[in-house]
């Protein structure tokens, strides 16, 4: 399997033009080989001990629908979706041979990509608590992964808003993500678009070789990391996770268990247990600022 692609320039040199079509090839089977086996583990996985009945005096002034993805997140969330998708169709479709002006639409989806992250950075800055996105929970990984590897192992705590494996997905997701931008907005110079004019001179054949490599190595990591993203969306018991990105909020329940209380404070809850009201049922709360 070949890893890059590579021609000679007028000089007889060798010059790096992108990644290997393999590559792609082996993502996408990378990825079924992971999908599916995921799929058998969990059905193969042994029985679980039930887990606890949620304490009611917990629920006590927890209202029955708790925010977690504001208006903004959920049309940051969706908007970066669907350029994704159309960035990965018009890299990789045309290799079967689908002819279409793919780079016209390429470029444009690629900025509205930079568009959606430059705005969600300034609202997670601005509006969200930015750095609890970024802890890493050791002890909390560890205790996952002791659990991932024996159906007998104490469950791994509840977490806050962001469970551990939405932390470490969204760090990766960071930095391929960027690594694609960073690259994407380079190549742009060599064509004409309305934000500059095209400059193929702007760096040598090598090193633009990097850059298309670096380039194509991010959409084929995009690839695995999408496919992932969209199984474990649409898994029976992950599936009320996807409904909060579409409808904004988690019921009581599924908030008391799987999340710690402690950890991801609703406002409400805390404003009732201190005026002594009881439980708030208000179906449009919020949580507070830096929990969103």
């Amino acid at each position: 399997m070949e890893f890059w692609r590579s021609v000679a320039n007028p000089w007889d040199q060798n010059v790096l033009i992108g990644v290997s079509w393999d590559l792609m090839w082996a993502a996408v089977g990378g990825a079924v080989l992971f999908l599916v086996g995921h799929a058998i583990w969990i059905k193969t996985r042994p029985a679980e001990a039930p887990q606890a009945p949620v304490d009611r005096a917990a629920a006590a002034g927890i209202p029955e629908r708790i925010q977690r993805h504001s208006l903004a997140a959920r049309i940051f969330h969706w908007t970066m979706s669907a350029t994704m998708l159309v960035l990965l169709v018009t890299a990789f479709v045309p290799v079967f041979g689908f002819q279409f002006a793919w780079v016209q639409v390429h470029w444009i989806a690629g900025v509205l990509l930079i568009a959606s992250v430059l705005w969600h950075v300034v609202h997670a800055i601005g509006w969200q608590d930015f750095w609890s996105m970024f802890q890493l929970g050791i002890d909390e990984g560890m205790a996952h992964l002791k659990h991932v590897l024996s159906s007998k192992a104490p469950a791994p705590p509840k977490a806050g808003k962001y469970p551990f494996d939405h932390r470490m997905y969204h760090h990766v997701i960071v930095v391929v993500s960027l690594a694609a931008i960073i690259t994407g907005v380079f190549m742009m110079v060599r064509i004409d678009t309305p934000f500059m004019a095209r400059n193929p001179y702007l760096f040598g054949d090598s090193t633009w070789g990097v850059i298309y490599v670096l380039h194509g190595l991010s959409g084929v990591a995009l690839i695995f990391l999408i496919a992932a993203h969209i199984y474990f969306a649409i898994r029976p018991e992950k599936r009320w996770i996807t409904w909060s990105m579409i409808r904004g909020w988690v019921d009581r329940e599924h908030y008391l268990a799987h999340h710690d209380p402690e950890k991801w404070v609703v406002a409400e809850k805390v404003a009732a247990l201190q005026g002594g009201t009881g439980a708030v049922a208000d179906a449009t709360v919020s949580a507070p600022r830096g929990e969103d």
